[in-house]
């Protein structure tokens, strides 16, 4: 995947951002719509398990969890050789996965920067965000500041996601825009709109533990900047819809959303990931029962 270099910040937002809320409704309708004949069919099964975020986010996660996690995500499916994409987890963590994971392919995510609130110093959220990189993560998710695009401070926004960017390394920056917090479907474009500027490889929806989590509504938006922001740079970037995705008919939604939108190209572990904890024992469920 070739990393988003960003461009330089402007709040020049491209009307194609901003969809008419009968335009949103009618979409997710027609998606949710869809009865999914195929649901049951394995490669499509096999196909979000590898494009699984397998997390474990819990102030109460132990060594053994984790050792829990690990083995799921290199062996989801009996009998398959399929794997997860990456688990993400906290720092602690960090180095038990790398050195479990070493070779596999499966990446190692972790949160970083005051999540879930963000609200902490960009210093010390970069310095987090190093420590993870120095300790093997090689996909950081990080939080914005609510704050910022809440008052429209779009060149504060802007220069935190560039800061984090920096911070990264040769990580992949993955940015949390916690849809559910943002009031209103324009505040949610820009937001996108200005992460993908200052450098975002992949924009996530939540921490998947706000109020609300991921939305189609929400995902449709992103959706349509990442669209319009690979018309503008030809940089394709990621998106990650995180939190309450518990079944296979949701996560069929989620993909069949992102295939209309943006195309099959984005419909595989490089561009697309689920954020989910419970939602592999559903998919094994479905698949088993073929």
């Amino acid at each position: 995947l070739m990393a988003n270099t960003g461009r330089p910040f402007s709040t020049n937002f491209p009307s194609a951002l901003f969809l008419r809320e009968d335009e949103i409704s009618q979409r997710i309708s027609e998606i949710e719509k869809l009865s999914f004949l195929n649901t049951r069919s394995t490669v499509r099964i096999t196909n979000l398990i590898s494009c699984l975020d397998l997390t474990s986010l819990n102030a109460v996660d132990t060594p053994e969890a984790i050792d829990s996690l690990l083995q799921k995500a290199i062996l989801p499916l009996a009998g398959n050789s399929v794997k997860v994409a990456a688990v993400c987890v906290f720092q602690p963590f960090v180095a038990q996965c790398v050195s479990c994971l070493k070779d596999l392919e499966i990446d190692v995510a972790c949160v970083a920067g005051g999540f879930p609130s963000g609200q902490m110093d960009v210093v010390v959220k970069c310095a987090d965000i190093e420590r993870s990189v120095a300790l093997g993560a090689n996909e950081i998710d990080v939080v914005i500041n609510r704050t910022h695009p809440l008052t429209e401070n779009w060149e504060a926004l802007y220069n935190e996601v560039r800061a984090f960017k920096k911070s990264c390394g040769s990580a992949h920056l993955k940015v949390i825009i916690a849809t559910g917090e943002l009031q209103s479907h324009a505040l949610i474009s820009k937001t996108s709109w200005i992460c993908m500027l200052a450098g975002a490889d992949f924009i996530k929806t939540s921490t998947g533990l706000e109020k609300v989590n991921a939305t189609l509504e929400a995902g449709l938006l992103m959706m349509t900047a990442i669209r319009e922001y690979h018309i503008l740079t030809d940089c394709k970037v990621g998106f990650k819809p995180a939190g309450g995705i518990r079944n296979t008919v949701q996560a069929q939604q989620w993909i069949q959303l992102l295939k209309e939108e943006l195309g099959v190209a984005w419909a595989n572990k490089t561009l697309f990931r689920i954020g989910a904890s419970s939602l592999l024992d559903d998919l094994v469920n479905t698949y088993t029962k073929n």
